[in-house]
């Protein structure tokens, strides 16, 4: 895959970045070629070998066609495991770490809470918030909007539900 300077990407385990440009950096002796990506709410740079860039996960802005089906899943039936919720957070962590939309909104949709349903514990609420900011940041890159506007959008969807 082919990454260019301006180009938005997602990387997993830390959401939409864009990519700087790529450059030789001199590693252990050797030169060694890396893709620059910045992300710009927490204020990181990030370098990934380009040898490397398909095996860390690294991808370029799902499609529109992939953001939609994943806006679909919003509007599903929360499907909650009968198991703890030790063993559940960790399945949702691993789901919103893959970065992969689909599994993200499969979070979205488990943890979200209607009016009149139970309040969330504190711990279901911060994974919830995550895995809606890295599905809104994601969508907001693909519609060129910003943040607020694309979770806005999801809550959208959700309250279709």
């Amino acid at each position: 895959m082919e990454f260019k300077a301006g180009d938005h990407v997602v990387y997993p385990t830390h959401g939409v970045g864009q990519v700087q440009g790529i450059e030789e950096m001199p590693v252990a002796g050797l030169s060694l070629k890396v893709i620059i990506v910045t992300f710009e709410e927490n204020r990181m740079t990030l370098r990934v070998p380009v040898n490397k860039a398909a095996s860390s996960g690294l991808r370029k802005l799902a499609s529109a066609e992939a953001m939609q089906e994943a806006l679909e899943v919003l509007r599903g039936r929360a499907r909650i495991k009968r198991t703890m919720w030790s063993r559940r957070a960790q399945e949702y962590e691993a789901k919103i770490n893959s970065g992969d939309p689909l599994a993200i909104a499969e979070v979205v949709r488990d943890l979200h809470r209607n009016a009149g349903q139970p309040d969330q514990s504190f711990s279901e609420r911060q994974i919830y918030e995550q895995a809606l900011d890295r599905l809104a940041a994601e969508l907001a890159a693909i519609d060129r909007t910003d943040k607020a506007a694309a979770a806005e959008k999801l809550q959208t969807f959700l309250k279709a539900a």
